[in-house]
């Protein structure tokens, strides 16, 4: 599985003015709740983090990701890069992507989603919103083209991918880009990277 991880100076600004100077902390707490939920997924051979972050990179490699340099050209080039690893490493394996803002992303949920994802040559899950994608992959042999960004579920429909519609699975689709976004994730469940930061936010008044 391939996540793509901004460079903290970029990540989370819809949730600067809510999270004040413990942005980048939350940044970071919820990839490592989406890489360590993913990397508990037993349908997941591996998670391969893209970054061109040295802070991210050493927090996530430390719960167990494989790290490789973002090329900097892209969100898309990113998790071409990273694809281009996962078929380096399982050549025979498929490839899939996720985004890295699912805090409360449940091991479970996703192997409905990659199950589903199986009978399909490329396929994708759209957001919560039904907007954009939380999750992209393609079966082994066929040609990794993920078009992640802004209204990502036109455009990976348009690309003849199938979008995958199965019940129970919120925890796969509840990106988080704002303060509603973060409420939400928080009902679901988020994990315990995010769950610290969000306390230390909210002050021991909380």
């Amino acid at each position: 599985m391939v996540v793509p991880v901004k460079t903290l100076i970029a990540a989370k600004t819809r949730l600067a003015a809510h999270a004040g100077p413990h942005r980048a902390a939350l940044a970071v707490a919820i990839a490592c709740d989406t890489v360590s939920a993913a990397l508990a997924c037993p349908d997941v051979a591996r998670v391969i983090v893209v970054t061109g972050d040295p802070v991210p990179a050493e927090a996530l490699a430390a719960i167990g990701a494989h790290v490789v340099p973002d090329p900097e050209a892209g969100l898309n080039a990113a998790l071409r890069a990273g694809g281009a690893e996962a078929v380096r490493l399982a050549p025979g394996g498929p490839v899939g992507a996720l985004q890295a803002d699912l805090p409360a992303l449940r091991p479970a949920e996703l192997s409905v989603v990659l199950d589903c994802a199986t009978d399909f040559d490329q396929a994708f899950l759209p957001d919560a919103a039904e907007i954009g994608t939380t999750f992209y992959g393609v079966r082994p042999g066929v040609p990794f083209r993920p078009r992640f960004g802004g209204e990502s579920r036109a455009r990976h429909l348009g690309s003849g991918a199938k979008e995958l519609t199965p019940d129970g699975v919120p925890s796969v689709r509840r990106d988080v880009d704002t303060p509603s976004d973060l409420e939400e994730a928080l009902a679901l469940g988020v994990g315990r990277y995010t769950a610290e930061v969000v306390t230390t936010m909210r002050g021991p008044s909380a």
